[in-house]
């Protein structure tokens, strides 16, 4: 571990933080599925472009490729749109603290089948960092019957298959260490998940668009994968263990974010406890390792 891998996992931790606010704005405009119907695809593209660029053909692994495939089933697709709704559902906050539980099961996936070493410090600072989180995106002040307990559903199981796909990328890339030839294959597998996920959802492939929610999701779409490119990046440089708790504070930039550009969201006394507690947690874990 360097200060590459850290660097890197704060910038896929600033980028997701930053498509979950960009998110609100186009889910004025389209449905979540439409949404990343526009997002995963345009991402895809853009990787495509890039690959004279970045993809180093002659390195190619085909058991590295099966598992960026494999991933790419479940992430970015499916975990996006879980996302989504739960963003539309239960708002940014609530979605990014529930959804931030992710570095437990990516930890334990990690620990019992890459043989990462978790320390006692370490394990606690995971915990300080998830409990900050939480503490952010509680709203206590929010109505019973505004979170159904089957909605916290939708960020949970995004943040077991986003866990998953942590350990199973890192897996790949011990094989072939190349964090853009993962996220091309991931993506374009993924468009396919969303188009027939479109098709069975909406009916067709040709869903409604209109300009301005085009925008946001593309816009959307360039901050997601720019954040999953900066994260396998990071995990080329250092472990699940240290990389998933600290993308996992995008919560913290979702907050900043969110007081910038929606005036409804102010920093509460709660929010800065939530802050300071998840910072402590971040270097409780660096100390850790």
């Amino acid at each position: 571990m360097n200060t590459a891998c850290i660097t890197l996992a704060l910038v896929s931790s600033a980028c997701f933080g930053l498509a979950l606010i960009v998110t609100q704005f186009g889910l004025r405009h389209v449905p979540a599925v439409t949404g990343a119907f526009i997002a995963i695809p345009c991402m895809t593209v853009l990787f495509w472009l890039l690959c004279p660029v970045f993809l180093d053909v002659g390195a190619w692994h085909r058991q590295a490729a099966v598992i960026f495939a494999l991933v790419g089933l479940f992430f970015p697709a499916v975990v996006t749109l879980l996302t989504y709704e739960a963003n539309l559902r239960i708002g940014p906050m609530a979605a990014g603290a529930l959804g931030s539980t992710a570095p437990l099961f990516a930890a334990a996936i990690a620990v019992v089948f890459l043989g990462e070493r978790l320390s006692v410090l370490g394990t606690l600072a995971i915990l300080a960092i998830l409990a900050g989180i939480v503490v952010i995106g509680w709203q206590p002040g929010e109505r019973a019957d505004r979170w159904p307990p089957r909605l916290l559903l939708l960020p949970l199981t995004a943040a077991a298959l986003r866990g998953l796909a942590h350990a199973l990328i890192k897996l790949g890339l011990m094989l072939w260490p190349s964090a853009f030839a993962a996220s091309l294959i991931g993506y374009t597998v993924s468009t396919a998940v969303v188009a027939g996920g479109a098709r069975l959802k909406l009916g067709t492939l040709r869903p409604q668009l209109n300009a301005k929610g085009v925008l946001w999701f593309a816009l959307v779409g360039l901050c997601n994968g720019l954040a999953v490119l900066a994260m396998y990046a990071a995990l080329n440089y250092g472990p699940v263990t240290v990389v998933s708790p600290i993308v996992a504070t995008y919560p913290l930039f979702t907050l900043v974010f969110g007081i910038v550009l929606l005036p409804r969201h102010g920093l509460t006394g709660r929010a800065g406890a939530g802050v300071l507690l998840t910072v402590a947690g971040v270097v409780g874990l660096l100390v850790a390792r």
